[in-house]
Parts: structure tokens; C-alpha cells; sequence
């Protein structure tokens, strides 16, 4: 039974690690969860990603997937009951994953950690990274979700992210111009999905009983 389970090495603060599990969740896929902790990396995880950065998918054939991308696609090639890789949007999806990735996450390390980047203030680095929130907010303008009526990858590839930024100040992040991002994003830290991945769990040990992710107990 163990050897059929995939195995994903995740970090729950992690915003790429939140959405790999985000696709796991909406794939309706379980997979063996071994929560780490980033300071004491496990050895079993380095020696199949030397890269040392979560998450880490490693298949029970073998094969390992490094980027929470490529696990979200991964997952949702399996299964895929909510249409989460609609064709005719998966090219803006991940459009908008690119410039999440390439471009706001750069400003969002820089507001998070304005003390380590002093060649700007906080109230700079929050600016540059709104860019990309006046893009989501003019999307969710016409759509209760980042490209129509349902969601999409580009929403579960997204969200941990901006989750992130307005968790930087939530006084600030409240009194932005973006209602509809600030909706948005309410629904979705309330999201049966989202609570099930942000479950705490306990570091993982070699020691310790397999933890199936999600629990179907």
C-alpha cells in the first residue's frame, strides 16, 4: 500500500507548496505528505532534489517533479473534475502564473522583506507589486473568478501569493482600491480546499507513520 502513494515534500507557509497541494486537492488525489522544515532539510529530499526548495513530487514510478507548476499540471492531468485546465484559457492562465512568478513575486520578496532591500522603502516595493494587482483587479471586474464564471489554474496558481502580499499589512492591504481582489480573495481563504491544505501537520521523520494527504478518514 505505501509504495502506491506519490510522494510530496511540502512546507505549509510556503506559497508554492500551498498550491501544489491546492492541485492535488482539486484533482481529488491523495498523496503521501511529508511536511518539512526548511532550516533542517531532509535527506531524502535532497537526494532527489538537490535544489533543496519545496515542493518536491516524487512519483511512485521514480520520477521526480520539482516545480509546483509542473505539479499542479501534473495533478490535474490525472483528474480534472472541475475543469481547472480548460483549454480555451489555460494560455491566459498561465500568462498570468509568468507574471506572478517572474514579475510580482520579485516586488512581493522585496515588501515582505523591505528590511533585507534597503534600496527601496516598503511603501515602494508594495507599489511596484500592486502592478499585477490592478491586473487581477480588472479581471475580476467581469468575473467572480481570474478568467470566468469558474475557477481556473491560474486562480490556484495565484492565490497563495497575493494571500502573502495582503498578509504583509492586512490594515494596508484593506484599504487598497481593489474590491473585487479583496473578494476574491476572501473566498478563497475561505475555501473548504484551501482550509484542507493549510492543515498543520508535524514535521516529518523517517521514523514516523505514513501521512496521507488529504485524510479520507
Amino acid at each position: 500500500m505505501t509504495a502506491s502513494f506519490d510522494c510530496l515534500y511540502s512546507f505549509r507557509r510556503c506559497p508554492y507548496a500551498m498550491r501544489a497541494r491546492l492541485g492535488v486537492l482539486f484533482a481529488g488525489l491523495q498523496v503521501e505528505l511529508r511536511e518539512v522544515t526548511l532550516k533542517n532539510k531532509p535527506a531524502q529530499m535532497l537526494a532527489i532534489s538537490p535544489k533543496g526548495t519545496v515542493p518536491v513530487l516524487r512519483l511512485a514510478n521514480g520520477a521526480v517533479i520539482e516545480e509546483s507548476r509542473d505539479i499542479m499540471v501534473w495533478a490535474l492531468e490525472q483528474q480534472d473534475p472541475q475543469g481547472l485546465l480548460d483549454a480555451t484559457i489555460l494560455d491566459q492562465a498561465n500568462a498570468l502564473i509568468e507574471q506572478n512568478d517572474n514579475e510580482f513575486k520579485h516586488w512581493l520578496d522585496r515588501y515582505k522583506y523591505a528590511d533585507r532591500h534597503v534600496e527601496m522603502t516598503q511603501t515602494e516595493y508594495r507599489q511596484r507589486g500592486e502592478a499585477f494587482l490592478q491586473v487581477l483587479e480588472t479581471l475580476l471586474e467581469r468575473s467572480p473568478y481570474l478568467l470566468g464564471n469558474d475557477p481556473s489554474i491560474g486562480d490556484i496558481g495565484v492565490m497563495p501569493f497575493v494571500r502573502q502580499f495582503a498578509h504583509v499589512d492586512r490594515d494596508v492591504f484593506g484599504q487598497l482600491p481593489y474590491p473585487n481582489l479583496q473578494r476574491w480573495l476572501q473566498h478563497w481563504l475561505a475555501h473548504p480546499l484551501f482550509l484542507q491544505t493549510m492543515i498543520k501537520l508535524p514535521v516529518w521523520r523517517e521514523s514516523d507513520d505514513m501521512v496521507v494527504f488529504p485524510s479520507r478518514a
